[in-house]
């Protein structure tokens, strides 16, 4: 049995979630989320918990019941608190400025890049080294938090680079001079 498909979700008073034939809505205060799910596996709401069962012991089902256990989990709690991802931008003269839906970043190339950020997800700059990346959906909150981050990634010797807050960064030694 699967460790994380067998516990239930508890789904809080403000959401709603109503499951189709093959759909999965859920709909709270932050906004409404709809998902897909393989028919390996059923998905049942009762006073106030989501459970999800698999329809048999097939290995599809198997790996489907734990994914979508936790798809459901991200989505109930996505709609209800929402997820941020915060970014760090380190470096001489390297910044970040948010202009409506486009965050244009100076970070050490001879041009600024601006990148276009896509409707469910928002950017705000509390700094002009600090990027907080909001939005419902948990994947696209990510997606776009490592799109930022792979413009320019933390490089090992002095650390300069766009990193996650919560991210370590190995640092290495640089040269050691002549003997």
């Amino acid at each position: 049995m699967s460790r994380v498909g067998k516990l239930p979700v508890r789904i809080p008073e403000s959401v709603k979630v109503s499951v189709d034939k093959s759909s999965l809505t859920v709909e709270g205060p932050k906004g409404k989320l709809t998902q897909k799910f393989a028919p390996q596996v059923s998905i049942t709401v009762d006073d106030g918990a989501g459970i999800v069962t698999r329809r048999n012991e097939s290995k599809r089902a198997r790996s489907m019941h734990g994914l979508y256990r936790q798809l459901l989990q991200n989505m109930v709690t996505g709609v209800s608190d929402g997820f941020t991802r915060v970014l760090v931008i380190s470096g001489v003269g390297f910044r970040a400025e948010v202009n409506g839906q486009s965050v244009m970043l100076n970070l050490g190339y001879s041009n600024p890049i601006e990148y276009i950020v896509p409707d469910g997800v928002t950017v705000e700059a509390e700094s002009p080294t600090r990027l907080v990346v909001r939005g419902i959906d948990k994947m696209l909150v990510g997606k776009v938090a490592s799109e930022i981050r792979s413009l320019r990634p933390p490089e090992p010797y002095k650390g300069k680079g766009v990193k996650y807050e919560d991210e370590q960064i190995r640092r290495k030694v640089g040269k050691s001079g002549v003997k």
